[in-house]
């Protein structure tokens, strides 16, 4: 699933295929951009920008894609058969003298003048991985509304730019809350590390082919896409409901034990533990450290079904 982590990888591939170098091919198949032929044009550069793409050709133009879900590009030697789908999922084609970039199922894609750039991505808030990076602004965004659900508050891209639904899982794990807690019951010490936790994550997966956020070898994820197995932790079974972020519903993991706050089938009340993690985000559980899991134990009453 396309991340800030995964985009900032695919622009780092296009850039190095492609930057530097006159594209001898272009072809985009799309109605709005079937007739644009960029042949001849150099590539300036290729960047990531939240989960947008951004490739800048001579000319002062911009190719523009998101790859949303289950987009993706793929890059080929000059001559080697193209493998990433179907022919009629290809959506766009850059090609040089020695390799071709397709765009395969690009749900967003676009040709602006470069120097309007802001009007696709103008809306982002900080990027977690990006230059622009500022906590402060990324903290101060996120408590502008206190009652929205923090996992919502996450995924809400203007708030900062590149979480998607496994790290809005993985950090509302970390942080010992559910994704349902609204954002202003999140106590204000952990509140606070919410900028940093969640720029160490993507940091610590940019260079990963594979994502993970345990330290634990053979699990590489806390609770995302682990339900109804076992809590890393405490042994609970992992739950999974929809959870809104404004466009659709997505499937949202959480441990009923480890983490405080409303979710569904629980009582308004939640647990009688304070919200907040039970181990410091980055210490003993800092992305990328080793760890034992907690001891195993009988689950206690039920909570509800979620």
């Amino acid at each position: 699933m396309p991340e800030g982590d995964t985009v900032w990888q695919a622009a780092r591939r296009l850039h190095d295929a492609l930057a530097g170098e006159v594209l001898t091919r272009s072809d985009f198949r799309v109605p709005r951009y079937a007739t644009v032929d960029l042949t001849g044009r150099a590539v300036l550069d290729v960047t990531a920008r939240g989960k947008h793409l951004l490739a800048r050709v001579e000319g002062g133009l911009t190719v523009h894609s998101h790859l949303r879900m289950d987009g993706s590009w793929k890059v080929f030697a000059a001559g080697r058969r193209w493998s990433g789908g179907p022919a009629h999922q290809i959506r766009a084609v850059l090609g040089t003298a020695d390799r071709t970039a397709v765009g395969y199922r690009l749900p967003v894609l676009e040709i602006l003048r470069t120097a309007d750039e802001e009007r696709a991505v103008g809306h982002l808030g900080p990027d977690l991985l990006g230059p622009d990076w500022d906590p402060d602004q990324a903290l101060a965004n996120l408590l502008g509304d206190p009652a929205r659900p923090l996992g919502e508050a996450l995924l809400d891209q203007r708030n900062l730019a590149g979480i998607g639904n496994v790290y809005k899982c993985e950090l509302c794990f970390l942080l010992g809350v559910t994704p349902w807690l609204p954002v202003g019951a999140l106590p204000a010490a952990y509140a606070a590390k919410v900028p940093a936790l969640a720029k160490r994550l993507l940091e610590a997966n940019r260079d990963r082919p594979v994502r993970r956020t345990t330290g634990l070898r053979g699990q590489d994820l806390f609770v995302y896409g682990r339900a109804p197995r076992p809590c890393l932790r405490c042994g609970t079974s992992v739950r999974v409901a929809d959870q809104g972020d404004g466009s659709r519903e997505r499937p949202t993991y959480w441990c009923p034990v480890c983490q405080a706050g409303p979710a569904p089938g629980r009582a308004a009340t939640g647990p009688k533990r304070e919200p907040g993690p039970r181990h410091e985000p980055g210490t003993k559980h800092e992305p990328g450290t080793k760890h034992e899991p907690g001891p195993k134990h009988k689950p206690g009453p039920k909570r509800g079904q979620g």
